[in-house]
């Protein structure tokens, strides 16, 4: 990716309805490394759909999707998983395989793309897990873990393997009071260092506490993508 170049940019995209559900509108959306872009939006499937677009699993009928300057619709199968390796998300309905304990869950995603020893990616993950108030990686099938403890092993999920760009759906009414902080501040750490943010909302007070570093605010509707004024 060339220096100062977009990390992910939407420029009149516009995804196919029949695949996708999402209005045939034009969508423009740029987000710059290290920036985060909050997109408020009340309807959680909408929300959903738009991620998958951002990540290049919605055809388009025009326009364009570039992540990390490489446009998803040129790709090959290789080059497409290589590309999503580097996006971190946070999805509201899990995608957990309930086949495979929590902490296999966790680490899989990470490990079908990485070389690095197998001990090194659980250090990581447990000290990600403490991190966000987890005693350590729960190996019990997800759906014997509480609402809290997924939305905690979602975090730890998303946050493997320093991703250059973070997708996140909103969470907000399952995470504990008590992991808010320190998901922000691992939200700080990852822009430092040039990660870039897509945060799907549902309301303000979702992010009310981060609103002032917040770089792009907009609105996701039924007629496409409208900009708001961050205050």
């Amino acid at each position: 990716m060339a220096a100062n170049a977009p990390l992910l940019e939407l420029r009149d995209a516009v995804p196919s309805f029949e695949e996708s559900g999402l209005m045939p509108a034009p969508y423009n959306l740029r987000i710059m490394p290290g920036e985060c872009a909050v997109i408020d939006c009340r309807d959680v499937e909408r929300a959903a759909l738009f991620a998958d677009l951002c990540t290049g699993m919605i055809s388009l009928t025009q326009g364009s999707i570039k992540f990390m300057g490489l446009d998803w619709s040129v790709l090959r199968d290789r080059q497409l998983n290589a590309l999503r390796e580097r996006i971190g998300r946070i999805s509201r309905h899990g995608g957990w395989l309930d086949m495979f304990g929590t902490h296999l869950n966790i680490m899989l995603p990470h490990l079908y793309h990485t070389s690095e020893p197998f001990d090194h990616v659980v250090l990581h993950a447990t000290e990600l897990g403490h991190k966000f108030g987890l005693p350590g990686l729960p190996i019990s099938a997800p759906d014997r873990l509480s609402a809290a403890d997924l939305a905690r092993a979602a975090c730890v999920r998303a946050f493997m393997g320093r991703p250059a760009l973070l997708v996140l759906e909103d969470i907000s009414d399952m995470l504990p009071e008590e992991t808010v902080l320190p998901f922000l501040e691992m939200l700080t750490a990852a822009r430092d260092r040039g990660c870039g943010v897509l945060w799907l909302v549902r309301s303000g007070a979702a992010w009310h506490d981060y609103r002032k570093a917040v770089n792009i605010h907009m609105r996701l509707l039924d007629e496409g993508l409208f900009s708001m004024r961050v205050v």
